[in-house]
């Protein structure tokens, strides 16, 4: 029984983080995704970890949307990110900003 009720928990851990990433916008999917990803490192960081060096920030969101559209390293060490990413709309970049900022 303790095994069965450990499997369904492991499941719904699977399942809810998947289910996260799939929350993330289309937008976000087609014009970020070649370089980033929710949990991991790809070409760029996280999007977790950049979460996280905004969380408890007052201007995370406008200094993120910022830094979306100028481009740059902002101190990660993994090259440059060209200006808007792959081409994103202003309103793209801000929903893609709000929504790193919701992970934790």
């Amino acid at each position: 029984m303790k095994a069965i009720v450990t499997g369904f928990a492991v499941a719904g851990l699977l399942f809810a983080g998947s289910a996260m990433a799939a929350d993330m916008p289309k937008e976000g999917k087609a014009k970020c995704g070649a370089c980033h990803a929710v949990e991991k490192k790809v070409v760029g960081p996280a999007f977790k970890d950049v979460a996280a060096k905004y969380a408890g920030k007052a201007d995370a969101e406008k200094t993120l949307i910022a830094n979306i559209t100028k481009g740059g390293a902002f101190g990660w060490k993994n090259g440059n990110m060209p200006p808007k990413g792959a081409g994103a709309k202003p309103e793209e970049i801000e929903l893609m900003a709000k929504y790193i900022l919701t992970l934790k």
